[in-house]
C-alpha cells in the first residue's frame, strides 16, 4: 500500500476512534458511516472487550483498521504481535517508541509491506508536568523529537504525535514519515481530557497526514453530519 498522503481527499484523512465498550455499539456506528472515513481506530477499551473478532467484523463491513494497542514489550513478543495483527488485516499499528531500538527493529522486521507501523511519543493527555512526574527532565519538544528520531532510525514509517508537535516534526523529519495526529477537536467540540489539541484545519496546515477524531463524531447526534462538517473545514 502507498502511504504517501499528499493527494488524499479530506474524508480519507479522517480516522474515527471506535472508543466504545461493546462491539455492538462500535459496529452500529460503522454501519451508519457510509461512505467510510479513511480508517477506524480500535483501541484498548474495545479490543479488550471484544478481541480480534471486532477487527474481523469491521473489516467485513468494508472498514480499514488502525489497531491502537501501543505495544511495549520484549522484541520477540512485539514481533509476533505485529505478525498477528497483519493476519487480521490491520493496516496501522502502534508501538511505544520508548520500547527501544531492538523492540522497534523486531516490529519492522515482522511487518508486512502493507502495514504502517506508528511510533507513539508522548500521549496527548500529558503535559510537561506529567513528564516531570515520570522522571523525564527534557522539555516536551525535546522528548518528542528524541523518540521520533529513534523510530525513524529503526525504520518505523509513521508517528503518532500531538498536533502541537506536528510542525516541529514535519520541519525536522521532512517527508521521511507519516504523521497521525490525535487530539484533534473541531471548534464546535469540547476538549475533554486531551490537553494539547487543535482543530482539524490547524492540524492539517501544521503538517498532519491523518487526523484521529473520536467523540466529536461518535458522540454527535448525527455522526455522518459531523464527518461532513469536518471535511468541509478541511476543504
Amino acid at each position: 500500500m502507498d502511504w504517501q498522503a499528499a493527494e488524499m481527499q479530506p474524508r480519507e484523512r479522517i480516522i474515527v476512534a471506535l472508543d466504545f465498550p461493546t462491539s455492538d455499539e462500535a459496529l452500529a456506528l460503522v454501519r451508519r458511516l457510509s461512505p467510510h472515513p479513511g480508517l477506524f481506530k480500535i483501541g484498548l477499551q474495545l479490543y479488550t472487550a471484544a478481541g480480534p473478532e471486532i477487527v474481523r467484523a469491521v473489516c467485513a463491513l468494508g472498514g480499514r483498521i488502525f489497531l491502537d494497542l501501543k505495544l511495549h514489550d520484549i522484541p520477540n513478543t512485539v514481533g509476533r504481535a505485529v505478525q498477528s495483527a497483519d493476519s487480521l488485516g490491520v493496516e496501522m499499528f502502534t508501538l511505544r517508541r520508548s520500547g527501544g531500538p531492538a523492540m522497534l527493529a523486531a516490529a519492522v522486521q515482522s511487518a508486512a509491506p502493507g502495514m504502517l507501523l506508528l511510533g507513539v511519543t508522548v500521549l496527548t493527555s500529558a503535559d510537561e508536568a506529567t513528564l516531570r512526574e515520570t522522571g523525564v527532565d527534557s522539555s516536551m519538544e525535546n522528548q518528542v523529537l528524541r523518540l521520533a528520531k529513534l523510530g525513524v532510525e529503526a525504520g518505523i514509517g509513521g508517528l503518532v504525535a500531538s498536533p502541537h508537535e506536528v510542525k516541529l516534526l514535519r520541519d525536522r523529519l521532512r517527508g521521511q514519515i507519516q504523521l497521525v495526529v490525535p487530539g484533534v477537536r473541531p471548534a464546535w467540540a469540547e476538549k475533554a481530557d486531551q490537553k494539547r489539541v487543535m482543530t482539524p484545519a490547524e492540524a492539517l496546515r501544521a503538517g498532519a497526514d491523518y487526523l484521529v477524531i473520536g467523540r466529536p463524531i461518535t458522540g454527535h447526534r448525527d455522526p455522518a453530519e459531523a464527518i461532513a462538517q469536518i471535511c468541509d473545514e478541511l476543504s
